[in-house]
């Protein structure tokens, strides 16, 4: 079929103008973004021959007409999202939507300044090549993890489907990607809610070296559109023209709610996967013969032959965009390299809390502890819940997914009733679909909206990890602070249901190494509603862990509006003999374990981080000043425990002030185990707490 639609292709510019109701002026500007995205290429082919350019480039040279024709069928409100072979998406989304022939110059002069890692481009230098993003014209930027785009454009077609703003989402990848989970996850997930997305498989023939016949026994990539019941269409992507008609009319089908539909463009890239690429594993006539079929010199034909252009115009845009090209490089070339101090900017949007936000938790804190029978008490898990109620009630752009939190309520009855009050459109029961819920969360925030989706146990948050913590965590950092990304991912952990290791662990210090991403373990229902609401309000990535032993504890909790500002630990208990330095349910056992210690005239310090990151560093520190002496206590293994990194930042801000050796109280080096007696040997219990402070005071 696909080699039929090639070989039958329509070489007459003047019927596909007709057909489309197309200008001249619009043909010709489709055919000078091509030669500037060529011009572009070959230059960044030149630099990187000379060790100008360092760094991984992915050239889209020979593929022209995928991106400048489906672009062409956009509106200036419509969105994208890119790959790492992306320089082509970037230029014709952003030239576009620049209007003037200075924007159009100032647009192409940022693109090549990032590619060089220079401080005037899109990013600051800090993307670079495969993340080029311009956020503020709907390019939700470039992935260079194939596949990683396509959740991110099915969260942005559900946000455009639940505000309803008529705008659709245009999602590149490679044929490489269609054999990934996130793809199928992914147009399952648009498929089954109708998102606005029009999917569009560039198919090179080869993802990297391995060619489509060895990855898939479909001869077409489109034909896996079947499997999700929806629109699946081969078109000649070397023919610009072509390009635009399939894609608008899959614009027009997703923008009147009938749903994504899945091009394939055949087309075929010029160099190799990368500047280091030999292309062993194609012929020489075969890359002759796909040459004969450039998409610059078939439409340039076209319009000459049709009379639209003649040979002299054609040179005068080549020249045209030669000159564009030095004024970039000249641009490029004088724009400075980031300053030193910029490492460190962009990785966390700014802080909303206020000074009255900090003094209201400690007043709070402090009416608690003095009188707790004042406030009324309500379960952790109600606490969660009215914690999402208030803030979807505040803000329409609040709204919840995941996994069976609808009409069941939540596996641990965290979402209780608010799927009656707000309904399926705010309280969404997604398939089980890990990755696809956690990039549509980053793509729903990234397009305006503030989704606290769930991944049912942090077990299972490792199949989202791509999506959370490359494309959310990291996005404004690579993005140069252009971008907020304001999710929160609601999780449980711990042990102590039998249920055994595939259900039992903390991996909360999975989350703690990527920079970007604040981690939350409440203890306490006072603490789980006023950090939940924070998160929610919060312009960053939330990952927010609750523990399963915790949902039916209850606690005071106030009934005024207050959130809990992050990195805010709480003295659970104050002492002068030793710190415990603790969080989430075991601070739980670490106040029993005082009060064992109490009856010994040992006098135990409870810390509870509340937050992990940020860290409150500076209330332990205080605390080890006055005792001298650590206890660290973690449900987490042994192993490389965030513990370990709270006694490490101890040690280099407090060791004067030790007086005796920092002990580790923690969950054995092995998988959870199903066994109640094995369990319970397994994570740390007040007995071994009790034990570890009496050697740390002995």
């Amino acid at each position: 079929m696909a080699k039929k639609i090639i070989e039958d292709a329509v070489d007459d510019a003047a019927k596909w103008i007709e057909e489309q109701g197309l200008t001249r002026a619009q043909v010709l500007n489709m055919l000078r973004q091509m030669m500037e995205i060529r011009a572009f290429e070959t230059n960044i082919s030149n630099l990187l021959s000379c060790a100008v350019l360092k760094g991984a480039s992915h050239l889209y040279a020979g593929e022209e007409a995928v991106a400048v024709g489906a672009i062409a069928a956009l509106n200036d409100a419509d969105l994208i999202t890119s790959t790492h072979r992306g320089h082509g998406h970037a230029h014709a989304h952003g030239d576009s939507a620049a209007k003037t022939p200075e924007e159009k110059q100032k647009h192409y002069n940022k693109m090549m300044a990032e590619v060089l890692g220079k401080s005037g481009g899109y990013c600051k230098g800090k993307g670079g090549s495969m993340h080029i993003a311009d956020v503020s014209h709907g390019n939700l930027g470039a992935t260079g993890i194939v596949a990683g785009n396509i959740p991110v454009a099915v969260g942005a077609g559900l946000a455009q489907k639940l505000e309803n703003t008529g705008q659709v989402v245009l999602c590149f990848f490679g044929d490489g990607a269609t054999n990934t989970g996130n793809f199928h996850e992914s147009l399952n997930m648009a498929s089954l809610w109708d998102l606005p997305v029009v999917f569009v498989v560039e198919n090179n023939m080869y993802a990297m070296s391995v060619p489509w016949k060895k990855a898939s026994k479909l001869p077409n990539a489109a034909s896996r559109a079947a499997a999700y019941g929806i629109p699946g269409e081969v078109v000649d992507g070397m023919n610009v023209l072509a390009v635009r008609d399939a894609v608008a009319q899959a614009v027009d089908r997703a923008r009147s709610g009938e749903g994504p539909t899945l091009i394939e463009a055949k087309t075929y890239r010029w160099y190799g996967h990368s500047h280091s690429d030999p292309r062993k594993y194609r012929t020489r006539e075969e890359e002759a013969e796909w040459r004969q079929r450039d998409p610059i010199r078939g439409l340039g034909r076209q319009l000459i032959t049709a009379g639209l252009l003649s040979d002299e115009q054609f040179e005068g845009m080549d020249e045209k965009v030669s000159a564009k090209l030095d004024q970039a490089m000249a641009f490029s070339e004088s724009s400075p390299a980031p300053k030193p101090e910029e490492l460190i900017t962009d990785v966390f949007a700014p802080a909303k809390w206020t000074r009255s936000d900090f003094d209201a938790d400690r007043r709070l804190r402090a009416a608690i502890a003095g009188d707790p029978a004042q406030f009324p008490k309500m379960m952790y898990s109600q606490a969660l819940a009215q914690a999402m109620r208030e803030e979807m009630l505040a803000d329409e752009s609040v709204f919840l997914f995941g996994e069976d939190i609808g009409l069941y309520g939540g596996a641990y009855g965290a979402t209780r009733g608010l799927f009656e009050e707000f309904g399926e459109n705010r309280v969404i029961d997604t398939p089980i679909s890990e990755a696809a819920i956690g990039g549509a969360a980053v793509g729903a925030a990234m397009a305006g909206m503030r989704p606290v989706c769930e991944i049912m146990y942090v077990d299972f948050t490792p199949l989202a990890m791509d999506q959370i913590a490359n494309q959310g965590a990291k996005n404004r950092y690579m993005f140069g602070g252009t971008t907020t990304v304001p999710l929160v991912c609601r999780t449980e952990g711990g042990a102590g249901r039998a249920i055994a290791a595939h259900h039992s662990q903390s991996l909360e210090a999975l989350w703690t190494h990527f920079p970007g991403i604040y981690v939350v373990m409440p203890s306490t229902p006072y603490d789980a509603k006023g950090l939940l609401k924070a998160a929610i309000r919060d312009d960053n990535p939330v990952m927010f862990i609750e523990h399963k032993m915790l949902y039916k504890t209850k606690g005071p909790v106030p009934e005024e509006d207050y959130i809990i500002p992050f990195g805010v630990a709480d003295v659970k208990r104050a002492g002068k003999d030793v710190t415990i330095v603790t969080y989430s349910r075991m601070v739980l056992r670490a106040l029993e374990a005082a009060q064992i210690l109490a009856e010994e005239d040992i006098d135990v310090e409870v810390i509870d981080l509340r937050t992990l990151v940020p860290l409150d560093i500076d209330t332990v520190v205080e605390s080890v000043r006055k005792t001298g002496r650590v206890v660290g206590v973690t449900e987490a293994y042994e192993n490389t425990s965030f513990i370990n990194e709270v006694l490490a930042r101890i040690n280099e801000e407090a060791f004067d002030w030790l007086d005796a050796p920092m002990i580790r109280v923690a969950s054995a080096n092995v998988p959870v185990p199903r066994a109640e007696i094995l369990e319970d040997l397994c994570i740390p219990n007040v007995d071994r707490i009790v034990a570890a402070c009496r050697k740390a005071v002995s």
